[in-house]
């Protein structure tokens, strides 16, 4: 998963974006990618005082998708049909990266 070089964040999102399609059909999906995203962006994010909404950077979360893939790697990860842990974390990581225009940033 992260053997291609540059973001490794491309590679996701062409792997896991086509699920965020199942939103419409699963709106139990949507709960607990929701969840997920709040998740990463708890621990990318320190929390913060004041009216600022709380962002990821692109930086950040190639990061945490490098981390990430690399344990899921160690741990002899394979895909399962429907969402386990892993998928729904890295669908939540393609929602952000959609939401957040991550891909168009001019950062690697």
């Amino acid at each position: 998963m992260n053997d291609s070089p540059g973001c490794p964040l491309t590679d996701v999102v062409s792997t896991y974006l086509p699920r965020l399609s199942e939103f419409s059909f699963e709106p139990g999906l949507v709960a607990a990618v929701d969840q997920h995203a709040a998740a990463v962006c708890d621990a990318l994010v320190p929390a913060q005082r004041g009216p600022e909404p709380r962002t990821v950077g692109r930086e950040e979360l190639a990061d945490y998708v490098l981390g990430f893939t690399d344990w899921l790697s160690e741990a002899d990860w394979v895909e399962p049909v429907g969402h386990d842990f892993a998928t729904l974390r890295l669908t939540a990581v393609c929602w952000l990266v959609r939401e957040l225009d991550l891909l168009d940033k001019d950062a690697a």
